[in-house]
């Protein structure tokens, strides 16, 4: 993902042959076979992806669940001797008597560091068979996010252009909403961009999404927008005279500008920000954007995009629509 460097912009996608930072060198770990000790198993593994150069908040994601697995079977239980009942019980553990009940996403995540952590044991050969091959999700499908139709978005996007057209005319309705159905960004990542992450090369515009917080400096990433919002932002500026941020407000202001919006539309009162975020990335994904382009897009790691995806998937075959 992009970065804000010393003033240098750096590209969300890096050129073919581009000098690539080098992973972490690392201590060298003994191979481990089946009758290595998950403790022993988890060191190996996290030596594995650094080596193929998986980010520190990937390594640390993976490393967490795994402990908690270690917890659960003892950190001594050989590889060998662990099964598939052996891993649906920890996951009905997690779920139900571990005395702090995971959320839907953290569940689906730690399903897939099994699934990836037991396929990697057994391509290398420390196992013969995968014990997390046929792991049985248990927990029911959390509800599906709202996303709103074509004749919905072409009602709320009337409805703010009717607001800049008006007297006194209003143009920052239609531009959020615009904004986030063509970039699909957060809520606060809205809030924070600043005039100086915006630029066009060669007639493409596109805006670079900071984050002050050096532990969320992952998230940062560029997005192209559509060439028609530029005349929409020229127009906004115009108006409103921004001198540092984009949209010198609070989030909270946001929230109200678009439940205005949603209520002379017509639409559910529900449809906030993450329904135009769901929207987008649905728009895009059929559109035929590559999966791990969409991902970036909307600033989600590998692991958070797995059920990221799969939702999007579901809707894409005809899920629930707001309303």
């Amino acid at each position: 993902m992009a970065e804000a460097t010393g003033g240098r912009q750096l590209p969300l996608f890096p050129t073919p042959g581009a000098p690539r930072a080098e992973p972490r060198r690392l201590a060298p770990v003994p191979p481990v076979d089946g009758d290595s000790s998950l403790a022993a198993a988890f060191g190996a593994f996290d030596d594995h992806l650094g080596r193929v150069g998986k980010t520190d908040n990937t390594r640390s994601a993976f490393a967490s669940d795994l402990r908690l697995l270690g917890k659960h079977l003892g950190p001594q239980r050989s590889l060998r001797d662990i099964s598939t009942a052996d891993l649906n019980g920890f996951l009905t553990w997690m779920l139900e008597h571990s005395g702090r009940p995971c959320s839907e996403k953290t569940y689906a995540r730690r399903v897939t560091t099994l699934k990836v952590f037991f396929a990697w044991l057994t391509e290398s050969g420390a196992l013969a068979r995968d014990p997390a091959l046929r792991l049985v999700h248990r927990r029911a499908e959390a509800p599906l996010p709202l996303v709103l139709d074509e004749e919905q978005v072409a009602r709320l996007l009337a409805t703010a252009r009717a607001r800049r057209l008006a007297e006194p005319g209003d143009t920052r309705p239609e531009l959020v909403v615009r904004l986030v159905l063509d970039t699909g960004i957060k809520k606060g990542e809205l809030t924070r961009l600043r005039l100086d992450d915006l630029s066009v090369e060669h007639g493409q515009p596109e805006m670079l999404v900071r984050y002050d917080s050096a532990r969320n400096r992952h998230k940062e990433r560029r997005i192209g927008f559509s060439p028609d919002l530029l005349p929409l932002m020229a127009a906004y500026r115009k108006q409103y005279g921004p001198t540092d941020r984009l949209l010198p407000c609070t989030a909270r202001n946001l929230e109200y500008v678009l439940a205005d919006l949603v209520e002379e539309s017509g639409l559910p009162r529900r449809c906030g920000f993450e329904t135009l975020r769901w929207t987008s990335a649905l728009t895009h994904r059929r559109a035929r954007m590559p999966s791990d382009e969409l991902r970036q897009r909307l600033g989600l790691s590998p692991v958070t995009w797995v059920a990221t995806e799969r939702k999007l998937e579901l809707l894409d075959r005809g899920g629930p629509i707001a309303g």
